[in-house]
């Protein structure tokens, strides 16, 4: 996966992170269980897109970036 891959990606969970907050589920409610897997994996996609350039500015390979564990990424402090 490529910058260009990731940020694709990023942009296609942020779209579905705008619908289900502008969007009700059933009950009038968004879908809180899907709104946090889409905001678990954005910070995910950051990460490794950050991971990515920081190797790349390094002069290292960023293909050896990975992407981290959510429980990691979910942890960090900001």
């Amino acid at each position: 996966m490529n910058d260009e891959d990731i940020l694709t990606r990023i942009q296609a969970l942020v779209e579905e992170e705008h619908s289900l907050r502008d969007g009700t589920g059933e009950g009038g409610v968004p879908d809180q269980a899907r709104l946090r897997h889409v905001e678990e994996s954005l910070d995910q996609c950051w990460d490794l897109l950050r991971q990515r350039r920081a190797k790349k500015d390094s002069g290292e390979n960023p293909n050896d970036a990975e992407a981290r564990p959510i429980s990691e990424v979910e942890g960090y402090r900001q």
